[in-house]
This record gives C-alpha cells, structure tokens and sequence, in this order.
C-alpha cells in the first residue's frame, strides 16, 4: 500500500502554475487576474443550498427555496456590479422531448422545469459567449453538496468577481444553474434547444462530480477544437487533466453520463467537462453533505474556473473557433505539477518515431549474420511465448479465485479494505508470473547466462509493449501516449547502460541505472493505477447485481500486474533464486484468501470520518393489471427492495429476517421490465430484487392514467392517445405484442427507441403547476391477435413532500443497519392492454 499513499502526495504540488505547451500558432494571455479569495462567501452559498435539504425536481425545495435563493444572490451581485457590464437574469420554464442511448436507450419528456440563466456581457453587449453550467438539483435523500451544490457556489462567485472586474470582457459570459440534471439531463436540453441566447454560445464549461472532493479533473473535452484543451491548460492555476479518463468515459465503461453529451449532440457546442473524481464512495448519499468537501477542493476549482472564464471571454478565439474546429488533443498532466498537451497528429509522428527506433534496435539484432543470430531469434520467440503464457496463466489464476470468492458470498471483501484487493490477487498475479519464469529458468533455458536471458527478455518486453503502441496509434486513441512512454524510456535506458549487459562484475551498478532509467515511466503508472482504482473501487460498489466486482477487479489488478512486471521479468533470470520470494507471495495470499472466506473484512463502514455505505432501494409500491377489457386481473402492495451491488441482500438478512430469498422478486413476463416501476432503465443490471408483502399506498395526489382516442390511421396503423397526471416523477413503458410494432410516437424525434430487453422505456418529469401530460403512440398491426396488440404501464414516483412517505416504509427502512444507505419512496404501477 506504500505506492498508493505515495501517489497521494501529488496533492501536496496543486499550487504549480508550471504549464508546458506544444501548439502552432498559439498565443499565450498576458493577462494577470486576481485569484477567488472569499472562500467564506462560497462556503455561505453552500450551506445555504444544502440547507434546504434534498432538490428533486419538482419540489418546491427545488423549484421555490432553491430558485428563490439563487435569485436572491444574483440580485445581490448585479447591485455591487461594475458599471462596465450588463447582467441579465431570466428564469426559464421549458417543456421538451428527447431520445437517450444512455444505459440502453430510453426517451425522456419534461414540462415547465426550471433554469436560472445569467448573461454577464460588456455594456453594449456581445455577439459571442462561453457558458458555464451547473445544476441546483440533487437525487432523492441527498443534500446534494458535491453533485453539484458545490459547483453553483463557486459560479455564484466567479460571477461576483467577473462582474465586478475593472476590465471590460469582449464577450458574454452565460451561467446556467440548471434543475434538472438528475433527470437524465432534462434542464441543458430544454437551455440549449429553446432558450435564445443559446445561438451566442461558442464554447462551454460543465461543472459535475462522481465524488466528493479531491482536485476537479477534465475528463472530457471537445468534440475536437484542440484550442479548447490549450485554452484550459494556458489559463487554469492549477491543471489537472487526463485524455485518459475521456476515453475511458467515452466508451462507456463508466455507466454515468452529464450534461456536456446534451451540449455536444443538441448544440454541436464543443466544450470541457470536470468533476471532482475523490471518494466516490458517498456519492448520491446522505453523507454528501458540506462540511465533507474540503475548503482547498473549492478554492482550486474556484481559481481554476475563473481564470478559464476569463480567458475564453477575453480571447479571440471564441470569435473565430470555428477556425479551430478540427482535430484533437494528447493531454496529461504529470503528477498534478504540470499539464503536457500536444496536437494528436504530433502525437502520431512521435508514436511512429518511437516505434521505428525499436525497429531499428530489435531489426540490428535479427540481421546480424545468422551463426550470431540464430539462438537469439529462437531464444526471443520462445521468451515472447512463455511471457504470454505466463500473463494468461496469471489472469486465469486471479478470476479463479474472484469467482471462488464470489460464489462462496464474500464478494466486495476489499470495498472497506483496500489492501485486501492487492493481498489477494496482485500477489497471486505476481507469485503466477514469478513461477512460469522460474520454470522457464530451470528447464528450458538451462545452460544459457542470466545476462543474456536478461536481455532477450528485456527484448521480448519492449516488442510487446511496442504491438501495444501500434494498435493503440492505428486506432487513433489519444491514449497511446502511454505506450509511447513506455518503450521509449526503456529503450533510452537500455542503449544507455548497454555494457552492463555484458561486462562481469558490473551487476550492481547496471542494476542502479537501469532502476533510475525506469523511475519515470514505472512512477507515472502507479499514479495512472491510483487514479483508476479511485475512480473504480467506489462504481463497483453500485455496479448492479449482475457484474461480480471481484472478477473486474481482479482482471484489472492482474493487467496492472502485468504492465508493472514487463520490464522486470529479466531480473528472474539474473537472481540467483526466487524462493523466498515465491514463498511470501504465497503466504501472503493464502493468509488473506483464508480471512477473506471466513468473512474477516466486512465490505462496508458507518465510519463518520469515512464511510462506504451499501446503497439500497426501497419502493413501496401497489400494482394493479389490467385485461384487454379493462377488468382489474391482479393487484397487489409491496415494498420492492433492489440491492445495488453484487452481495444482493446477504448482509441484510441477519439484521432483517423478513428480508429473505422467501421474498425474492417473480418476473411477470407478460409485462414490460417485468412489471416493476422501475425509476430509469436500469432492469439488465439489477436481476436480484426482492418483493416484501405490505399495504396499499394511497398518496393524496394519486395518479391517472387514461385512454383518450383510439383511431385509425389512413396508413392502416392504430394511433392511441393518453393522457396522464400525477408527481413530479413518472416512467411510461411499452410492450408491443406478436404481429405488432409500434412505428412511431409523439415523443422524442417521433421514432421509438427500444431498450435493452426490447420494450420502451420513457422517463417523464415536470416542475411545478404542470399541466396534463398528453401523448400518442402509433402501432403498427401486421396480424391480430386475441390478447391484444400492444401493452402499456405508468408508473407514478413519489420522490418529495407528505405522499413520498409511508408508515411501513418507514419501519422497515428504520430496521437497516447504519452501514446502509436506503433510499426510500411511495410508487403506484398501473397496466394496460390494449
């Protein structure tokens, strides 16, 4: 553990202003602004927006106090503005549709939301603008402060501070505090599809979080438009930026998504994303409270902020960035000192350079005259084949394991214990690899020198590290700087302390430069692999039922393995022995192996100082189905229980008896998502639900759900219209039946998009004084059939006030140990058949 706490000092560097830049044409600012000093004053709006409590949409906390709150500020700042700006307020109520590939595909409707949208513009006004956007709303039973509480307080004062500059901007700058980003990202959409200052905007900035705390990183930019990237790395106090993790969220690894897709894709707006990335472990909680983020945190994503803002609206760029639109970025900082970025195509030169040195290094070796060559080739492929096999048997032993572990009910046993993670598979991992070398040693290469071995598989490390460049290179990912990093240090190291290869006696001090050699590539790993698991750890704690954490983790542990090993494979053969060695490994994993079965490390803590709670779902929900006729065929009450980890309800049973795979959820298949009100399309990943036995619910302000016409198209397609009231939060699903297809709806773009399983899936929210939801469905009926052709339910979520409660509800979320999170709510579910 030793490397992780040394990766953590890192933090102990933010203040560097160090910048290094490699780009044509490029102007740095002159401008010196003065930095963000009243950090009581952000730390007064934090806990002023906080205070409130939880801000679902549709809350008078959210769309009364906390609008009313903003509006007071801004009123505030605009009074002590200088007279060199103009500041406009509008309050925006929009209503609007659209389509999502998010977790599978779903399309979302909302009606008369709220954003608070501010212009800060010179006194003749501006053609141009750059947006910053942060919303003021929070999930159900979480004050909210990181995601994004935090954010709206450091814009609130970034506009106090623009506004009251005695230097004029050149252009506008558009702060949107949104309402609506816990929805599936409702509020951007209906700012930058119908607001009218949305056609000013050139550029943008998207405040979020997936932790609490800790440096704020950009880990999306773009699409494209590099000078984005340059203009953050020039002007942020503080960078902290990784291509890295833009690709690694863009591919969908990660299942999150924020309100820079909405931008990008119903703006074409290019933009940066940052969020705080540290103890996602509270995130979505009710520990994600104020007093947890840390003044230094606010400060640096204050300084960081401005100082952009102020760049971009000051810059000729924004004017003109279309000019600038094409290509992308290499960026990364280096360990928090200093952030590189380069154009990707010069990235591409020195991949290709690097790569053609390693041809030449290895094609000098393989063309010598073939009496000299001839073991060394064979040597070489034969070494390159036991370090396949020795990386393979590696990852085989650790999943064995992780699947062990898991069947046996001890998964997440390193989610409160970190080093457990590394005790049990990295040594295992490493103890592998040792052992197919050491036979390799033994019993293969029996007469050759250590020297030499040493060599050849010093060799066999940099061609694999080398394939590793030229696919990442040829796929165009930004990220093969990595690689590039990692052959062209060693290969340096190794041209340069050649003749310790050779001479005798000279080991140890081979040894000592080949280590320093090594420092800066095997230094930046680890802070890459910290930075990862930070990310990673606290997602696999709410990954779903259906992902076994210890098998993704435990791969991702024996790939880091395998990368940190690549280079030191030859030292196997230069040691005399590797016993010892072998031995502790194996200890150390067994030990841990062992108190890992027993149930030694329990997966979660109450630790005031630092919690991990298990994060459970309760919805205590009355179902009523409908036939074809209209006739009630089934209705029953329940409290519906989702786990949101692997370990379902293991741990819960013994402080809850009633809670019990007596109890465990039945799929209706006749149903859409298996006839659960399921909150967002999250049914593939949760499997394991259960369905405890309970009274009806009867909220005060009950849904309803009819059929208004039912026509004819002059296309010979049936077009159903509904109309629904009810809370601020509902989900609609359809199932067609055989011979039926729903062609078309009023949704969305007007084209229907399926989830995964094949149903429909709508998310449906409104703000306050909402009017009736009116829709239509059209479907297609190629052949009748006698159960109908299509089926529909409404399910209605009672995430605030009075209705939102219900005296079992409450019992038995009062029965949940401390080290729980349950997030509780009243729902009605409601099918028809038509």
């Amino acid at each position: 553990m030793w490397t992780i706490y040394l990766l953590r000092l890192n933090y102990l560097f933010f203040s560097s202003g160090l910048v290094y830049n490699i780009f044509p044409n490029y102007q740095p600012t002159k401008r010196k602004w003065k930095l963000i000093s009243t950090m009581s004053t952000i730390r007064d709006y934090l806990e002023h927006i906080t205070a409130i409590g939880p801000r679902t949409t549709g809350s008078p906390e959210n769309e009364i106090l906390t609008v009313h709150y903003l509006l007071e500020q801004i009123k505030l700042i605009e009074v002590q503005s200088s007279s060199l700006h103009k500041i406009s307020v509008d309050v925006q109520r929009p209503t609007g549709s659209f389509s999502i590939d998010f977790l599978g595909g779903f399309t979302s409707y909302y009606d008369n939301i709220t954003n608070v949208v501010v212009k800060l513009e010179p006194r003749d006004g501006a053609q141009h603008a750059v947006l910053a956007n942060c919303h003021f709303d929070s999930v159900a039973n979480s004050p909210g402060a990181s995601d994004d509480a935090v954010s709206c307080s450091v814009m609130l004062e970034v506009l106090r501070v623009l506004s009251t500059s005695s230097e004029a901007l050149h252009h506008a700058v558009i702060f949107l505090f949104n309402g609506a980003e816990e929805n599936v990202l409702q509020a951007s959409h209906g700012f930058i599809t119908q607001h009218p200052w949305a056609s000013l905007i050139r550029a943008f900035i998207n405040l979020e979080a997936a932790g609490v705390g800790g440096k704020e990183l950009v880990f999306q930019t773009g699409p494209e438009n590099p000078w984005l990237v340059q203009a953050y790395v020039s002007a942020a106090k503080h960078p902290f930026a990784s291509v890295v993790a833009q690709e690694v969220f863009q591919s969908g690894i990660i299942p999150s998504d924020t309100d820079f897709r909405i931008y990008r894709d119903f703006g074409n707006i290019p933009g940066i994303d940052l969020a705080f990335i540290e103890n996602g472990y509270i995130y979505h909680t009710k520990y994600d409270t104020a007093d947890r983020i840390l003044t230094d945190s606010i400060q640096r994503a204050g300084d960081n902020i401005l100082a952009v803002l102020k760049y971009l609206a000051t810059s000729d760029m924004l004017a003109t960035s279309s000019k600038y639109r094409h290509g992308n970025m290499v960026f990364f900082d280096v360990f928090g000192l200093f952030v590189i970025a380069y154009p990707s195509r010069v990235g591409s030169i020195i991949n290709y350079m690097v790569v053609m040195a390693v041809v030449l290094y290895l094609g000098k070796k393989f063309l010598q005259p073939k009496h000299k060559t001839a073991n060394y080739t064979k040597d070489f492929f034969c070494g390159l084949g036991i370090t396949l096999i020795s990386w393979f048997t590696s990852l085989v032993t650790v999943l064995i394991i992780a699947v062990f572990i898991s069947l046996i009910g001890q998964s997440l046993s390193w989610y409160n214990h970190f080093y457990v993670s590394v005790c049990l598979y990295g040594t295992a991992a490493v103890a592998k690899i040792i052992f197919i070398h050491t036979l390799a040693k033994r019993f293969y290469f029996v007469n050759a020198s250590g020297q030499y071995l040493g060599e050849v598989f010093f060799d066999v490390s940099l061609f694999v590290h080398c394939g590793f460049l030229i696919a990442l290179t040829y796929r165009g990912l930004c990220s093969a700087f990595i690689s590039a990093v990692w052959v062209a240090f060693p290969l340096l190291t190794k041209l340069c302390v050649h003749k310790g290869f050779k001479q005798h006696g000279a080991q140890g001090k081979f040894i000592a430069f080949y280590l320093l050699g090594m420092f800066i590539p095997y230094l930046y790993a680890l802070y890459l692999i910290w930075a990862v698991f930070e990310m990673f750890t606290p997602i696999l704690g709410r990954s779903g039922s259906e992902i076994p954490p210890d098998v993704v983790l435990a791969s991702i542990l024996a790939g880091c393995t395998m990368i940190l090993s690549s280079y030191f494979i030859n030292f196997i053969y230069l040691a005399k022995s590797t016993k010892k060695t072998m031995l502790t490994l194996t200890l150390v994993c067994s030990v841990t192996f062992l108190l890992v079965c027993s149930g030694t490390f329990f997966p979660y803590s109450s630790n005031p100082a630092s919690p991990k709670p298990k994060r459970v779902f309760l919805q205590h929900v009355t179902r009523t189905f409908h036939d074809l006729d209209g006739n009630i065929v089934k209705r029953d009450s329940g409290i519906w229980i989702n786990g949101f980890d692997y370990t379902g309800m293991s741990h819960i049973t013994s402080h809850i008896p009633e809670i019990n795979d007596t109890i465990r959820a039945h799929c209706e298949e006749s149903a859409p998502l298996c006839g659960f009100p399921w909150y967002l399309p999250v049914h593939f990943l949760i499997r394991k639900n259960w369905y405890l036995p309970a009274a009806d619910v009867s909220p005060r302000d009950p849904a309803h759900f009819r059929l208004v016409s039912k026509e004819r198209t002059p296309w010979d397609s049936v077009k159903l219209t509904f109309e629904a009231t009810g809370p601020s939060h509902m989900s609609f699903y359809v199932r067609t039946h055989k011979g039926s297809t729903l062609s078309q709806w009023s949704l969305g773009n007007g084209t229907p998009v399926t989830s995964k399983g094949g149903d429909y899936f709508v998310f449906y929210s409104h703000g306050l004084q909402a009017s009736a939801w009116q829709f239509w469905i059209e479907v297609q009926v190629l052949e009748e059939q006698p159960e109908g052709m299509v089926t529909v339910a409404i399910a209605a979520h009672y995430l605030s006030g009075e209705d939102k409660r219900s005296s079992q509800l409450d019992a038995l979320r009062d029965k949940f140990p401390d080290w729980t999170f349950p997030s509780a709510w009243v729902c009605t579910y409601d099918l028809f058949v038509f």
